[in-house]
């Protein structure tokens, strides 16, 4: 990793929660952070941060050593020259933006004049100038965010910290305002690590997600290259993919796969015994009887949701107790009849399905 990146690797336990995790991000690079609540992700903020401190460990950005267990060194949160967003901006509300800017320079001990400077900088490029003596009520969600953001940058951060940024936005303003933080992170140059929830901001914001599931990051590496390879059900469903563990008979040519009492039948002559199995919702086709055709895998299934959405209908099925999920076009459903407890067929063709170890 460049010099200038951040690295930490962290071992902390909170309540119940047991947290060991290592992860590098280089200068330049936003790495989303993604997790079912509770696996740690906000706590692992905190503790790069300074605003605990880990059992054990090391935190590191740009050649400088925040913390190490092992040597007693911490340094303080102030001290750290981190810029950390919060999901509600924590702006001062009886300060204008200029002068919300200008605090954290003032903080660090510059003179009025020459934070106010910088504010005025740092304001004018991050597109807030006309916005700089309003106090942060007659703000918009996006101007509060990038003036949050104008003074982690004016106080001189070597590294960003961003905790659900775009949690404090309504829906219609989210699009804009991911595009606007893009070209800030971007243009910004830093480290930064970023946690959301939401899949849409970790494909928008992040060049590469990691995912923590109870305390330990279970995968990271491009929005892609999680889809193509999902290791775990939270992963799966963030891709937005059916996964599931099988074993896989040995030789070559189509070839078995079994996941429980389901039988799936396969390309991967170079893949036998424990493995993964991965395909696409939309890979799935249903019909009211059993077609023939090509595809090679067709299970007796009973729908047991419909989740709808723009132009499509997600169907979660049982297929002899395997959760599958189909996705088809409104109009397909209609003319299935689809509702809860109906009987269906559904098929994938062997084409279609990702295995791997």
């Amino acid at each position: 990793m460049a010099e200038a990146g951040l690295a930490l690797a962290l071992a902390h336990r909170r309540g119940a929660l047991a947290l060991e995790m290592e992860l590098e991000v280089a200068a330049g690079e936003t790495v989303a952070l993604m997790g079912p609540s509770g696996a740690g992700k906000t706590t692992c903020l905190e503790l790069v941060a300074g605003l605990l401190r880990p059992r054990q460990g090391r935190v590191s950005c740009g050649g400088r050593v925040w913390f190490d267990g092992a040597a007693g060194r911490d340094l303080a949160p102030e001290a750290r020259r981190v810029g950390v967003l919060f999901q509600d901006y924590a702006l001062f509300p009886h300060l204008d933006a200029r002068a919300n800017v200008a605090y954290g320079l003032r903080a660090r001990g510059a003179g009025r004049a020459e934070a106010l400077r910088a504010a005025d900088a740092w304001l004018e490029r991050l597109g807030l100038r006309e916005a700089s003596r309003r106090r942060p009520r007659a703000l918009s969600g996006g101007e509060r965010q990038r003036v949050a953001l104008a003074r982690a940058l004016a106080s001189g951060a070597q590294a960003l910290l961003l905790d659900e940024p775009m949690g404090a936005l309504d829906v219609a303003t989210r699009a804009a305002v991911r595009g606007q933080l893009r070209g800030v992170l971007r243009d910004a140059g830093l480290p930064t690590l970023l946690v959301t929830h939401d899949a849409v901001d970790a494909l928008a914001l992040g060049d590469r997600v990691a995912v923590l599931e109870a305390g330990r990051l279970t995968q990271v590496g491009t929005h892609d290259a999680l889809a193509l390879h999902p290791r775990t059900s939270f992963v799966a469903e963030l891709a937005g993919r059916n996964l599931y563990p099988v074993a896989v008979a040995a030789g070559a040519g189509l070839k078995e796969a079994r996941a429980g009492a389901v039988v799936f039948h396969v390309l991967a002559d170079q893949v036998e015994g424990p493995a993964f199995l991965v395909f696409a919702p939309s890979e799935v086709t249903l019909s009211a009887e059993r077609r023939p055709g090509s595809a090679q895998n067709v299970f007796a299934a009973t729908v047991r949701e419909l989740r709808a959405g723009t132009d499509r209908v997600s169907v979660v099925l049982d297929a002899s107790g395997l959760t599958m999920t189909a996705e088809i076009t409104r109009p397909a459903a209609e003319q299935l009849g689809l509702s809860p407890g109906r009987d269906v067929w559904a098929a994938v063709k062997a084409t279609a399905i990702g295995v791997y170890a």
